[in-house]
């Protein structure tokens, strides 16, 4: 135990933390995101948390593929047997980030760009937008150079929903 007031305390319990979050995530992480939402609780320190996290790999209750996070089967099953030794308040306060995170990986699942170039003229910058049942909007912009190509998709990512519902009413008007 050491100085931190927060509730968990043992490496165990950050194990169970760290199946916990992942159990609740619709896709694979990467390990900066998965640290945000593990540090969640003020007993928990980076190192021990790093530590935790490889040999959580090592023992193959977590996959690391491309740089990755997800759990494997038995991190599955054992997540699903132990989660309920994690303090309610840690649980509570992990699922309320987990929450935010689910949504925001959901949206950007539903956005996707790409450029490509375009002989030698400049790029063409490809956007659609998806419901979560099917394409929404798609379109293809063309962009002077690469920083502009990388604006417009920027943009996009960050104004989709807003685009499609300008679009509609201006197609409307």
């Amino acid at each position: 135990m050491h100085g931190n007031f927060g509730f968990i305390h043992d490496k165990s319990e950050i194990k169970l933390l760290i199946l916990f979050v992942l159990r609740r995530l619709p896709e694979p992480v990467r390990f900066e995101l998965l640290t945000d939402i593990a540090l969640c609780d003020e007993g928990i320190s980076f190192f021990e948390f790093a530590q935790c996290l490889a040999e959580l790999v090592d023992n193959e209750h977590i996959l690391l593929k491309d740089e990755q996070y997800s759990l494997t089967p038995k991190g599955v099953r054992n997540s699903e047997v132990t989660e309920v030794n994690l303090p309610y308040s840690v649980r509570e306060k992990a699922e309320s980030i987990i929450a935010a995170v689910r949504l925001a990986l959901n949206r950007d699942a539903m956005i996707k760009t790409s450029t490509h170039a375009a002989l030698d003229t400049g790029h063409k910058v490809c956007l659609s937008l998806s419901d979560g049942i099917g394409e929404i909007v798609s379109m293809e912009l063309f962009a002077a150079n690469e920083q502009q190509a990388l604006a417009l998709e920027k943009g996009f990512r960050k104004n989709a929903e807003g685009i499609y519902n300008k679009l509609i009413e201006m197609i409307l008007e």
